[in-house]
C-alpha cells in the first residue's frame, strides 16, 4: 500500500465518520439520559433520508431540508416518549428495549409498504468537481455532509453545556433523583431528550440521503453504527459520539480496503468487542458512571 492510497482511504473514513457522529450522538444521548436503548433510531435515520429525498424532488436542497426535517422528527420523538415510552420508563431495560424494537418494526414496515425496498438516490447536489488536495480527491457533497454532521453534533454539545434546559439534561444524566429534588421536571427532560435524539437522527438522515442511496433495508445498519460509535466514544457523551464516529469511519474504510467491503460490518463488530474488553466505558466515558 502506498502513501497516496492510504491518505485517500483515511480521508474517506473521516468523511464517513462525520456522518456516523451525527447518527451516534442522538442514540448516545437517549441511552445515557433515559437508560433506554432506542431501537427506533435506525428507522428514524431512514425516515429523515426519505423526507430529504422527496424534498429534493420538490426542489429543496437536502442540506437545507435538515433544518425542517430534524425538528419535525424531533417532535415525533417527543410524542413517542411522552405518551408511549414514558409509561414503561421505570421498568427494566429489557422492557423498554422490546418496546422500542416493536416501534421500530412498525415504522420500518410502514416505510417498506409506502416506499418499497427499492434503493433511491439523490443526484449531485453541488454539481462541483472533487476537490484535489495533493493526491487526495474529496467529493464536495461528502465534505459538506460530513462537516454539517459534526457541526450538528457540536451544536447539541453547546446546547447541553450553555443552555438552562441543556444543563438540566446533564443533571438528570448524572443523578435524576437529586435533579428532581432541585426542581427539575425529570419527565419533561426525558421527553425533550428523546425528541432531541430523534431530531439528530432526522438530520443525519438528510445528510446521508445527499451521499448514499436510501432504503428501509438500511435501518439495521444505521442502528449498528450508532451502537458501535456510542460504545467507542462513551455512553451519553456527545463529544464521544464524534470521536467514536470518526474512529469507526476510518476503521471501516481501512478494513474495507484490506479485507473487502463486504466485511465492513464484521470489522466494526470486532472493534466493538475489543473496545468492550479493553475500555467498556468508552474513550471519553467515565468508569462506574451509569
Amino acid at each position: 500500500m502506498n502513501a497516496a492510497i492510504l491518505a485517500q482511504v483515511v480521508v474517506n473514513g473521516l468523511l464517513l465518520g462525520g456522518l456516523y457522529a451525527a447518527i451516534a450522538a442522538g442514540f448516545s444521548l437517549v441511552w445515557g439520559v433515559l437508560n433506554v436503548v432506542n431501537m427506533l433510531h435506525g428507522s428514524a435515520v431512514v425516515l429523515g433520508a426519505y423526507a430529504a429525498f422527496f424534498g429534493w424532488q420538490l426542489g429543496i436542497n437536502p442540506f437545507l431540508a435538515a433544518l425542517l426535517v430534524g425538528p419535525a422528527i424531533g417532535l415525533l420523538g417527543w410524542v413517542v416518549q411522552r405518551f408511549i415510552v414514558q409509561r414503561v420508563i421505570a421498568a427494566p431495560v429489557l422492557i423498554t428495549l422490546v418496546l422500542t424494537f416493536a416501534l421500530d418494526l412498525i415504522l420500518n414496515n410502514a416505510m417498506l409498504a409506502a416506499f418499497t425496498a427499492d434503493y433511491r438516490k439523490i443526484g449531485s447536489i453541488t454539481g462541483l468537481p472533487p476537490l484535489i488536495v495533493g493526491s487526495v480527491a474529496i467529493s464536495a457533497d461528502r465534505l459538506i455532509a460530513a462537516v454539517l454532521g459534526i457541526a450538528a453534533t457540536f451544536a447539541v454539545h453547546l446546547y447541553l453545556t450553555r443552555s438552562r434546559l441543556g444543563r438540566a439534561i446533564v443533571a438528570v444524566r448524572m443523578d435524576q433523583e437529586t435533579a428532581r429534588l432541585m426542581g427539575v421536571k425529570v419527565e419533561h427532560i426525558y421527553a425533550l431528550t428523546f425528541g432531541l435524539g430523534l431530531a439528530l437522527a432526522g438530520v443525519a438522515g438528510c445528510l446521508i440521503a445527499a451521499v448514499f442511496p436510501i432504503s428501509p433495508l438500511n435501518s439495521g445498519s444505521y442502528l449498528g453504527v450508532a451502537f458501535v460509535a456510542c460504545v467507542l466514544g462513551g455512553l451519553g457523551s456527545v463529544n464521544g459520539a464524534i470521536i467514536g464516529g470518526l474512529v469507526l469511519g476510518v476503521v471501516e474504510s481501512l478494513g474495507s480496503m484490506l479485507v473487502g467491503a463486504e466485511y465492513g460490518v464484521t470489522v466494526a463488530s470486532v472493534l466493538l468487542i475489543l473496545m468492550l474488553l479493553w475500555r467498556p466505558q468508552g474513550l471519553l466515558g467515565r468508569a462506574g458512571y451509569d
